[in-house]
């Protein structure tokens, strides 16, 4: 892959890489440990709270994955393997990973159509 798009590619993924830190630093709050003392809170107060903060951690947790996934490809770039496919060996489409830049595999790798 040339080096203009593969520039492009690396900024693309630090950029959502600190959107993803800058996010999930702001949510902390949302996914703090919900008070249990009913003095202060109503029970379906709470429940609304439990609820909220379960949430948040599921979002949490695909921000995450998502991270790993954003780590992984940025790897690939700096040791020259981004832009392959990891079933079959073939160069991925421009057009999908412009989609999704973590993208490991080829459509038909992806698909199953050739094995991999």
């Amino acid at each position: 892959m040339d080096s203009a798009p593969l520039a492009a590619f690396r900024t693309a993924l630090i950029a959502e890489r600190d959107a993803l830190v800058a996010l999930h630093q702001s949510s902390a709050d949302s996914r703090k440990v919900v008070e249990l003392d009913q003095t202060t809170v109503g029970r379906l107060s709470r429940i609304d709270a439990m609820q909220g903060q379960a949430m948040a951690q599921a979002a949490a947790r695909t921000r995450q994955l998502r991270g790993v996934a954003i780590a992984a490809a940025l790897r690939r770039i700096e040791a020259g393997d981004f832009g392959w496919c990891e079933g079959c060996g073939e160069a991925i489409n421009p057009k999908r990973l412009e989609i999704d830049p973590t993208f490991t595999h080829c459509v038909d790798c992806a698909d199953g159509a050739k094995g991999g």
